[in-house]
This record gives C-alpha cells, structure tokens and sequence, in this order.
C-alpha cells in the first residue's frame, strides 16, 4: 500500500510539473531549424557541387546549362520540387538571405553559420553575375516548367529541355532585373566585411542591371511567357522601388534615395497599402532607415505602409488584416501559404529591430504596439511552422519528431544515383517512386512545405503539392527568423563535429596564442573547412574561431598574422602595422566566453597567428 501511495503521488507531481512546464521543454531549438534550413539550399544546388557539401544524396547536374545559348549557366538554385531556375523567386531568396546577413549578422555569427549563409548567398550571386553577360542581357530562367513536370527524375539524369530564356533592351523584364540588382546589392554589403573586391563587383552587376531594368520596362513574364503559369509577376514598380532602396543602402548614394522619393506616388511606394510580403510584392519591405532632410515626409509614408502591414499581421488593423486560421496562423494564399508566413515574420523581426534602435513603438488603429510585441508575434509564426500547431507536426522537415515524409521533391523522394546507380526514366520515376506509399528515401533537412490550409488541414501525400512543396523563397527568409530567435528566446548551441583525422576538411587543432606580459587570455580553435588543387597545388581554406576564455571583456584586440599568402576574410587590417589585423568594426569588443571567426585561402601549410596587442 505504501509503495502504491508512494509511486501515485509520483505520477502526480510528474502531472503538476508538465502542467507548470518544468520538465516541458523550454522552447524550439531555433538554432537547429536554422542549421537545417541553410541544408535544404545545398540540397537545391545546380552544377558542380562544392567539396564541404553536406547534402551527400546530391550530386552534380545541369552541367550543360546555357551550352545551346553560347553562355555558362551552370549554377544557382532549382526552384522547388522540380528542376527549373526561375531567376524571379531565386533573386527574391538570395536577397532574404542577404538581408539576414547584415541586419543578422551577430546572431548569425554566434550561432557559427556566417559562413554556410555566405555559401548559400554566393551560390545564387555567382550564378546571376554568370547570366547577366552584358548590361542590358538578363538570363531569366533555364528549363520549361510544362516540360519539366511532365517528368519525375532526379536532377541527376534530367532529359528535360534546358531551353534557357532572357530579357534585354527588345524584351523588357523590369520586375526581373530590379529584383537581381537588389539580390545583387544586398548581397555586396553581406559580403563588404569579408571579401571587399567581391563585394565591389556585385555592385558593379547590381547598378548596370537597376539601370537597364528603369531604362527598358515591362514585365519579365511577357518575354518570358513560359513563366507565366507558375510565377506570374503583378507589376514591376515594386522591384524598382526596392532595388534602389537596396543600392541606396550599398553605396550611401543620393541618385536611389532621391528615385524612392520622387517615384514614391507614382509607383505606389507611399499609395494603397498592402497586406503581403512575397517574392512578387515587395512594397512592405521597402524600409529606408533613418530621414533626410526634406526627404523626412515621403520616407514618412513608406514607413508608414510598413506600419499598416504590420498591425494588419497582428490584427491591431480596425479590421482590415491578414486572415488567419484558427490555430493562429497567417493565411494569405491557398498554394503554398507557408512562403508567405516566412517573409511576414521575417520582416516583422526586422522590423522590431529597427523600432527598438529608434526607440519608437507601432502606432496601430487598436493601440500602440512595442518592438517587443512585433517580435513575439514573429515568434509565434515561427512555432507553428516548427510544430505548435493544431496538427503537432512541424512543417519544416527534418525538424522535431513528426514532420512531412511524403514531401514533394524529386530529388528526395527518389533513391540517391550514389545508392541506385542506374538512370531513373522519365515515366519509369512516376511509376516507381511518385506513386509509391513508402516514405522518401532523402531527407530534404530544412524543406519548408507548403503547409496546412486556412482550417489548419494537412495532408502528408506526395501528390499534394499545393501542401507538401517546398520552395526557395519559403525558406530564405527562415534563416534571419531563426537566427534573431535563437538569440533572444532560444538555449541551443550547436556541437561542434567531431575531427576525422584521415580528413583534412576536419583536422582541428587548439593553439594557444602567444601571451604578451600578463597573459592574454585568448584561445584560438583552427580548423580546414576544404580543400581543392588548381594545377599542381593544394589549396585550403583555413577557419579560425577566436574564443574569450577569460571573464572580462577583451577590446582593440590586435593580431599579427604571418605566413600569408592568400586572401583572408573576417578581420580589418591596420594598414599601419604590417601583418597586423584587428576585429571588424562592428566587433571591436569580444564578450567573456563569446567567440567570433574568420578565413583564409592559401596553400601549404597554415599561417601563424600571435596577438599584438589588446586592452
């Protein structure tokens, strides 16, 4: 009887403690799903893989893209569960992960993956600075969306057409180029801290391709008419507002500040207001920090859209807000919600950010709001994508214990050319594996699906595509979401891998560096991150992550770094001190346990790092 009370009381305090959360988990490791996130770009690859690609049931394709044409198109991005390159969705993605990369840039650093987001933004801007050969030239798309559908291969053994289709002075495309000139120049401010010529370059694409999407207007899908079916544009004023708000941004230059204001009426930037964020509007996200003179009430009205946006996402809009379901989701469209959920509460956490650094709070028709509310809101979007939802399902895959294994994805419903080596047909990858019941035999890790319906509905079928596809622009914006969250919400922390010693892209090693008098208390954590030959030398990119191993702050942290022969990215160097780096400008302290990274390329062996100087 003893022992019957003792272990019914048991279950009771067990009950009393999930009821009070102690042993209910604290929270969504946000980390995690950001890890995973950045994972599903590299599942979307098209070309030649990098060696440190960490998707292994991938392999290289599309490796004649552009030969018809007489240009190299190889890379960039497959949309979604098929293998076309829509420049569109693709240009709007990189432009969300570039965004994440500058006003994220900290937490993104912290969590140790500025470097897997900076692969996935170069992986797009390498490919659309391939496809935009001459000034007014565009590469808009490769392969046929009605073509490509009518077969279910891997990318692997495409036998589609890769027909591929531009804009230029004769068929327009404003909408197109505005949108990769902005990708383009976002891109160039992620990548100044870092690589300051690559940098220089993007912005030389990103002014030529605003120049000719201005000069020359129309919309891209009247040139491009095969996209008409699949991602229609709405209009193309939106693009140009944003793209020069974004090289506004890159260069401080008047001349796109100026063109905001001056077409702000005309091109509806200060007009009707919107309920939506998407890679087709962009009108919400055109957020221009700060005022100028007499610039102060035109930037007024555009924050002003903002403002409307957002109170219409946290129902604070007289009425007049984004619906949702009744588990509290935003529904904005029937296919493929989710993308539209991710761009909302992205743009809500920027938002919150710049609200709380001008210390202003939202002015809604049902109350103020603070910066804080903006980001809970963000966060409870973020939840219901990673299972706080009626269903208990997390809809990004591969995160938590139920997400979608029915995902509409070739590539990964479809066994791996590594594993089955002979070519799936056409028609033959219909009948075996679209039409199979088992699971996908590939885990497409940070596939953000589709999603539920407006009654919070869902269901797991491969043929379900309006629910269980995945696309680029459903995810880019996630990684800058997760990334904040993590931050302010989350205690996750990512384990470092464990070294393989027969691999040189994992050899790790700890040195100590040398301590001028009384010992600086410093630790540095060298790793080889990849390798490849170019004739007859090897080269790697070395990784080193600097750690405070002390209890106080660390400033002016000065590094002589010797023995290098490549280019290094990540510190700022002291041009009056030979070998002499410091921390990037916007780290100049180093927190007591916090860490913060850098690279570098050479061949041979690794260079020698001591500290100069610190306070």
């Amino acid at each position: 009887m003893k022992n019957s009370l003792s272990l019914l009381l048991l279950v009771l305090l067990a009950a009393v403690m999930v009821q009070f959360g102690e042993t209910a988990p604290s929270g969504f490791e946000y980390g995690d799903a950001l890890d995973k996130s950045l994972m599903f770009f590299e599942a979307q690859r098209s070309g030649k893989l990098s060696l440190d690609q960490r998707v292994k049931w991938r392999g290289d394709s599309g490796l004649k893209d552009g030969l018809e044409q007489g240009v190299n198109l190889i890379g960039g991005y497959y949309d979604a569960g098929d293998h076309v390159k829509f420049g569109l969705p693709m240009a709007f993605s990189v432009t969300m992960l570039a965004w994440a990369a500058i006003d994220f840039r900290k937490e993104i650093t912290d969590l140790n993956q500025m470097g897997h987001t900076l692969w996935a933004i170069r992986w797009g801007t390498d490919y659309f600075m391939k496809a935009h050969p001459h000034p007014n030239v565009l590469w808009g798309q490769v392969g046929d969306g009605t073509s490509d559908h009518y077969c279910w291969e891997r990318a692997e053994d495409m036998t589609t057409s890769r027909t591929a289709y531009k804009i230029d002075e004769q068929h327009p495309g404003s909408d197109l180029a505005g949108e990769t000139a902005a990708a383009l120049a976002a891109a160039a401010l992620a990548f100044k801290p870092y690589n300051s010529s690559y940098s220089d370059l993007l912005l030389v694409h990103a002014k030529q391709l605003f120049t000719f999407a201005d000069r020359y207007r129309g919309l891209y899908d009247d040139s491009i008419s095969c996209a008409q079916q699949f991602y229609t544009s709405s209009g193309y004023s939106d693009e140009l507002l944003w793209a020069a708000a974004w090289l506004h941004r890159a260069t401080g230059e008047e001349y796109y500040l100026k063109y905001v204001v001056d077409n702000a009426v005309y091109m509806g930037g200060t007009g009707w207001s919107v309920k939506e964020f998407s890679w087709d509007n962009k009108y919400a996200g055109v957020l221009l920090e700060g005022h100028a003179g007499s610039y102060d009430s035109t930037l007024k009205q555009y924050q002003a859209k903002a403002n409307y946006f957002a109170c219409a996402c946290l129902q604070k809009n007289d009425g007049y807000n984004v619906k949702t379901t009744p588990g509290g989701l935003l529904y904005v469209r029937e296919w493929n919600n989710l993308q539209y959920v991710s761009s909302a509460a992205f743009l809500l956490a920027v938002y919150s950010s710049y609200l709380s650094a001008a210390k202003a709070q939202l002015s809604c028709p049902e109350g103020q709001i603070q910066p804080p509310e903006l980001l809970n809101f963000a966060k409870s979007q973020a939840d219901y994508i990673l299972g706080k939802n009626p269903k208990d399902i997390s809809y990004l895959v591969g995160y938590g214990p139920k997400y979608p294994i029915h995902v509409h994805h070739r590539g990964a419903s479809i066994a791996s050319v590594f594993v089955l080596h002979s070519e799936i047909g056409c028609v033959q990858g219909f009948e075996t594996w679209y039409h199979r019941p088992e699971v996908n035999p590939n885990i497409l890790y940070g596939g953000l699906v589709g999603g539920p319906d407006q009654n919070d509905d869902f269901t797991d079928d491969r043929s379900n595509y309006e629910q269980t596809e995945p696309t680029l622009s459903g995810s880019a914006p996630l990684i800058g979401l997760f990334a904040k969250l993590q931050t302010v919400y989350g205690s996750y922390h990512k384990e470092s891998p464990k070294p393989n010693p027969k691999s040189p892209s994992t050899n790790t090693q700890k040195e100590s560096a040398p301590k001028p008098s009384g010992g600086v208390p410093v630790e540095f954590v060298h790793s080889i991150t990849g390798s490849w030959t170019a004739g007859e030398t090897n080269y790697y990119r070395h990784r080193v992550v600097i750690k405070n191993t002390s209890e106080k702050p660390i400033s002016d942290l000065k590094l002589v770094i010797e023995n290098l022969t490549g280019p290094l990215w990540g510190l700022s160097p002291v041009t009056q001190e030979k070998n002499t780096y410091e921390l990037p400008e916007w780290l100049r302290v180093l927190n007591p346990g916090s860490e913060c990274m850098f690279v570098y390329v050479q061949g041979g062996p690794q260079a020698k790092i001591s500290v100069s100087s610190y306070h």
